[in-house]
This record gives C-alpha cells, structure tokens and sequence, in this order.
C-alpha cells in the first residue's frame, strides 16, 4: 500500500509514548478492573442501558472487530462488502447504513464521521482491538443529555484499559490462509505498547488479501491518560451480487462481477484524558487523521455499458476536538447536576466521487473541500421526587459548515442549531425491581454538501437541499428484575423521525425518504445457572412505517421486524470454557409496498478456550452450522453483459461467510 501521509508522524508518537520516561509515569497507581455485567439497579435510568466488561466478551467468537458492537442486546451487526469496509448496523428497525443513527467513542473520542465519502456517519471498527477493549456501555434511544449527533437509536462507548490484561502474545491461524498476532506489553507500570496484525486471503473467489495493523499506546502520568492509536488496511471486496446470476449458474455465491473492487483506510488517533473523581471532572481533547480510498460497483454495467459503473470514493481528513463534564454535588435529599461542553472541527481536504474502471480514474462526479464545526453545551439534573428518581435534561447543539465544491453552484455556508430536551423517570419498587420512563428528543446531521447543494452533480436538474440537522422524539417504558442469578429487562418504545431526508454518497445527491414512525418491543435474560454456567438471552421485535400513507407503499426498506441473539458460557472444568452464540435477524422488506423480502439468517459461532498455566489453546469454530443465509439483500435495477439495456430488477444480496475454524495460542508472560 502507498504510505499514508503522516504516518511516519503518528507511528512516531505512538513510540515517543510508549518510551516515555518510566519515572515520571510512577506518579499514578495502576488499578485494573475487569467484572462481569453490571448491575444496573438503582444507576441506569433506563431498561435499555447498561454496561459489559471484558470478561463478558473476552469469550465471544467474533468473525470481525465490527461484531464486538453485538455484545449490545438488540444490536446486529453484517458486511456486504470487503472486511476493511465498515459494517452494516442494525437496531430498533433502522438499517443504520455504516453508523447514521448510531453513535460509538473509543475512550471518549467520536468515531462517527459527518459528511463521510461514503455515507453519513461513517463508523468503521475496524481500528478496535477486541483484547484492547474492557468495557463497552450503550443507551439506547435519544434520552441522555450527554449523547448528541448520530445518537438517534442509541450510543455505545467503548473503554480500553489503562493497563491491559497481562504481558502475552497471541498466534491464530485459520482456513483461507488467515493469520492473526496480537501482543502487548508493559514498559513500566503506566506504560504499555500493543499491536495486532492481521492477514487474509478470504472466502471469496477472488482473494480478499485483507492486511491490517493496529497499533496501540498508552502512557499514564500526572493524572491524564495519553494515547497513540494508529490503524492501517487494505483489501479487496466482493460486493453483492444478483441473484438471477446465481440461479442461473452464471455466478457462484462466492464470486464476484467487478473483481477489482476494495479499498484501503488509515486512522491515526492521539487523545489525552483526564478523570478527576474528586472534583467530579471528566476532560478529553483528541486529534485524528483518517483516509479511505474505496472502489464499488453495484450495478455492474448499467450506467456505462462499454466501461462498467464502478466508482471511488475518497475521504481525507484531520478531526480535531475535545469535551469536558462536571458533576456537581449537591445537598442530601436535595438536587445533583452534571453539565458539559464539547467541540468538533472536521477539516475535510478532499471528498470526492468518481468514475473508474479497474480503480483506474476516467471521470470526476464531484469533488469538494469542506470545513464542518460543531458545539455543545448540555445539563442534567437529578432529585429523588417520593420514591422517583427524576432527571431532567436539556442539551443545545450549534452546526455549521464552508463547503467549496468543484461546482461552484454546489458551494455555500451553511448553519443550524437544535435544543434537545429529556426526560428520565425511575422508580426503585424493592431491592430486585425497577420502573424506568424516558423521553427525549434527538437528531443526526446530515451531510454538509446536501444541504447547500442546489444542482444534481450528474444530470444538472435542480436539487432538493436537506436540513443540516434532522430531529427525532422517542419515548420509553421498561423494567429491571435482578435476583437468584436472574436479570430480567424489558421494554416498550417509539420513536418518531420528521425527515430522513439524506445525502448519497453513492451518487452525490440528496434522496427524501420522509417522516417515519417506529415502535418496538425490547427483552434481555441473563442467568447465571450455577457458577460454570452462564445463559442469556435477548429478543427485538420492531414495527417500522413511513409516516401518512406515501402511494408507493408504508414500509422501510431493509428495516428488520426481529433480532435474536442467545448465548451459553460454561466452565466444564476448571481450567477450561466453551461459549456459543447464535443471532437471527428476521426477514425485511426490501421495497415499500412490501412485495418482496429478505430472507431470515441465523448463525451460531463457538470459542474453546483451554488454559494450560501461562498458556492457552483456542479453538474458534466461525458459522458452525455453514449457514447458506445472506448478510445482506437489497432491490435495485442492475446489468450483466448481454442483458437489456434498460437493466434487470432484482435482490442483490451478499451471502453470509462459508464455515470457518481457527486456532489460536496464547502465551502470557
């Protein structure tokens, strides 16, 4: 891969932070914590918040980083493209694309990127490091003060520890030549430096060839925790494919039509963060670097029949930013109040589209340079009203954005402003149960070029502008049961969305969707059998409609009906645990009127884990069952050569990984 600029720079602070003077960093104590889940009663103001920790999965068989993010009950997680892309997120009847309505931090830093290349809210996990993370907490829906952009559906906040889980080194090797080393180390005790690597021929037909470095560093002195991330990929993908191509014996599941799709991306992370329990202070100031150079082909040889339809996508940017919270402590009996401020410039150099054949450059749709800025003052009080605890919250968000487009009719400034109030109710019945009410209002931005463009970059016709900031009100009742090993949750909620009105990457214009309306059913079990054996359980179940009654038909497009997940963990021995996990996503409507669906997918994937002193053998079992599902499917019109001209109507679908096996050793030193 060519070298990224400043990557020598940032590889560079990476080591200057893990040489750091040992001697300075002795000024703090190291503490490390790893629990299992957390019991929410009498701390979350929610049913449909919480907490895992690493030793809840430590343990899960994951095919992909992305797929850590399912650790949160309801939440899904698929691919329909090559594995250095991001996912496809599911939750509460969104098909969240690559992260619009789903907000994720690492560390307290922002993942999400507004006015992305490829979609709005772009949110690759790629760069997580599951053994570097060692807590992950979720909200969902729109009712805490301190979630802002993208936090619609929900918020997931990932924390890596400040001193990982021992000194070791890890070796995995699989089928389709995947090999994997993860290490870290210890300097001294504030000091630690840890990599992973990764490297993959793939399932495909035509090779994947995934290459990834994560590099990770963490330096802790005078009370801040400084650290150096530094992620690296490159690969190819096989995109969806249509399936009358597949019936016919044209293609096989594994193949692809435009073999020369893929990408490469590159995000380096520096951030310091400061928690100051004693003055109730939570300070994070961050600098990033990220790129992604991505090339797609959806519709094959539609658009141009001579050269083929594939596209690049490029996005080059530094992200500036910080945030700062305050608890303030009051009276006993009377009112407490948390209160933050937080700031963001995305300084985006280049985001473009293109034309290509075989990634090689033949025309610029659009190509465009932007400034985006945005603020934030929140506040939260709280106070036991009777046997309720209340808390009210009000947060005010301030957008604004210079877009210099390539087209200058597609250049403006542009500026908005939301005030967000919340609501959350909870009500402790006994020790083992709790009531939760919550309200709130929410949004996500929408891309800054679709809302000062004025003509179609393609075709020329005037173009309809969405709003910079799109809100949503949601609403919920739940529950919380706790006891004799049981954790029960549940709940009922809405939520409303007044314009989804969004800008396509894919095609550089804006596309309106309309108002909709969501309400959904939410269920978690965990139960803790015996000491060795561990189960849980969680069900979605979500009712998902366009608002009034559009001609063309009431329902979401690829908006899923249900998601179940279960899982088992069970020690046989003492040395010794076997885990499983299974999910289903239920089937969805792939046009408006609802003529045709996407089929149900179920997998289940296994992890054996056999500690033998300071080593351990792992055994990963990935697909377990080889299920012949889809990660993906969509309806859309497409070409082959030799077809019509016009195009074919069809579900385009991306099949979900054939079975794999991998091991592992791990060696702790």
């Amino acid at each position: 891969m060519t070298p990224f600029p400043h990557r020598a720079l940032w590889l560079a602070a990476a080591a200057v932070l893990a040489l750091a003077d040992p001697a300075a960093a002795q000024e703090v104590e190291a503490v490390s914590v790893w629990g299992k889940r957390a019991n929410e009663l009498g701390r979350a103001m929610s049913a449909s918040e919480g907490h895992v920790s690493y030793s809840d999965f430590a343990i899960r068989p994951l095919l992909r980083p992305g797929e850590l993010i399912e650790a949160v009950p309801g939440l899904a997680a698929t691919q329909h493209s090559g594995a250095g892309k991001a996912n496809q997120y599911f939750l509460r009847g969104f098909n969240l694309d690559h992260g619009t309505d789903l907000a994720a931090s690492l560390d307290g830093v922002p993942l999400n990127l507004p006015s992305h290349g490829h979609g709005q809210g772009y949110l690759d996990l790629n760069l997580l490091t599951p053994e570097f993370v060692h807590d992950i907490g979720f909200r969902k829906g729109p009712y805490a003060a301190e979630n802002g952009d993208f936090a619609t559906a929900g918020a997931v906040a990932f924390e890596t520890a400040d001193h990982l889980h021992g000194d070791g080194l890890q070796a995995w090797l699989g089928q389709n030549q995947a090999y994997r080393l993860v290490g870290s180390k210890g300097l001294s005790d504030n000091a630690i430096v840890a990599a992973d690597l990764s490297t993959s021929r793939g399932a495909w037909t035509t090779p994947e060839d995934l290459r990834k470095i994560n590099i990770l560093s963490r330096l802790l002195i005078s009370g801040w925790s400084i650290t150096a991330l530094a992620y690296d990929a490159r690969w190819n993908a096989t995109d969806q494919i249509p399936r009358r191509a597949v019936e016919s014996g044209t293609l096989g599941r594994p193949d692809a039509v435009d073999t020369t799709d893929g990408g490469q991306t590159s995000r380096y992370m520096l951030s310091a963060r400061r928690r100051d329990l004693l003055h109730g202070l939570d300070t994070v100031v961050y600098v990033q670097r990220y790129r992604l150079d991505l090339w797609s082909n959806f519709t094959y040889f539609l658009d141009d029949p001579a050269n083929g339809d594939q596209f690049q996508q490029v996005d080059q940017r530094w992200v500036y930013g910080g945030s700062l919270t305050k608890r303030w402590a009051g009276e006993p009996g009377g009112w407490t109040f948390r209160t933050g401020l937080s700031a963001r410039l995305d300084d985006i150099g280049k985001v473009g589209l293109y034309r290509t054949t075989a990634r090689v450059r033949r025309a610029t749709v659009r190509q465009d340079r932007l400034t985006e800025w945005s603020a934030a003052l929140w506040g939260e009080a709280a106070r036991r009203i009777g046997p309720i605890d209340a808390t009210l919250g009000l947060r005010a968000d301030a957008f604004g954005a210079d877009v210099s487009a390539g087209d200058r009719r597609n250049s403006g400034e542009v500026t908005d402003a939301l005030l967000s109030p919340k609501l959350a109710l909870a009500w402790r019945i006994s020790k083992t149960f709790e009531l939760y009410g919550d309200a709130g209002r929410g949004f996500h931005s929408n891309d800054a070029r679709g809302a000062v463009i004025t003509v179609d970059p393609v075709s020329g016709a005037p173009a309809e502008r969405a709003p910079l900031l799109s809100p949503a009100e949601g609403a919920e009742l739940g529950a919380r049961w706790r006891g004799h090993g049981l954790n029960l949750t549940a709940s009922v909620w809405a939520l409303n969305v007044d314009s989804e009105l969004i800008y396509v990457g894919d095609a550089g214009f804006t596309e309106a969707a309309g108002a909709t309306r969501r309400v959904g059913l939410e269920t978690l079990i965990d139960w803790r059998v015996t000491p060795r054996l561990n189960l849980t359980a969680s069900y979605a179940a979500t009712r998902a409609r366009f608002a009034g009654a559009p001609p063309e038909g009431d329902r979401i497009p690829n908006a899923v009906g249900a998601v179940l997940t279960a899982g088992v963990s069970w020690k046989p021995g003492a040395a010794s645990t076997l885990s499983l996990t299974y999910r289903r996503l239920g089937a969805a409507p792939l046009a408006q009127d609802n003529s045709v669906r996407s089929r149900p997918t179920a997998m289940i994937n296994g992890l054996f884990v056999q500690d033998l002193d300071r080593v351990s053998v792992m055994v990963e079992a990935l697909n377990l069952t080889d299920s012949g599902g889809d990660d993906i499917a969509y309806v859309y019109a497409s070409r082959l050569p030799g077809e019509p001209v016009s195009g074919v109507e069809d579900i385009h679908f991306h099949p979900v990984e054939p079975r794999s096996i991998r091991v592992g050793l791990k060696v702790n030193f």
